[in-house]
Formats: C-alpha cells, sequence, structure tokens
C-alpha cells in the first residue's frame, strides 16, 4: 500500500473569493478619492504595496519628488485606478 500524498500547486488566493471588485497591482497609478467618492486633487500616486486580504495598500505621490515621497497605507475604497 502506498502512503503517497499528492498535493496540487497553487499560490496566493482567488480573487473571485474576495469581497472587492477592485483590482490594484504594484505600480499602478491611482488618484484618491473623498467621502463622496469623488477626487480629492489632481495628483497621481503610484501603488507600491498591495494587501488584498484587507483591502489596502499603500501609496506614494507620482512622479517621485526629487527628495523621495511619503509612503502612506490607504483602504482601496479611497482610490480610484487612472485609465479604467
Amino acid at each position: 500500500m502506498s502512503n503517497a500524498i499528492t498535493t496540487e500547486a497553487s499560490q496566493g488566493c482567488s480573487l473571485s473569493d474576495h469581497p472587492h471588485t477592485m483590482t490594484v497591482n504594484q505600480g499602478d497609478r491611482v488618484n484618491l478619492l473623498g467621502d463622496d467618492q469623488k477626487s480629492v486633487d489632481n495628483d497621481t500616486y503610484q501603488v507600491i504595496g498591495v494587501d488584498e486580504e484587507h483591502d489596502r495598500c499603500w501609496v506614494r505621490r507620482w512622479p517621485l519628488e526629487a527628495k523621495g515621497s511619503p509612503v502612506f497605507e490607504i483602504s482601496f475604497n479611497q482610490i480610484s485606478t487612472i485609465g479604467c
């Protein structure tokens, strides 16, 4: 009798299993939204990290400033992707 165990290789989780519908990827450009879901300003921000499990991402102002651009965390429902 064989004790072999078969496993299927998979990575991450399916976006269809997740409650949010927005697709945000590292490197995407986004605008910030206010409580009324309208753009807060005309500034562009770059996504530098994504936490799909908690519906959050980390962004910084784009283009980068000469002295660097501060990074901050923001909820998916507070951003709008550019070009979508």
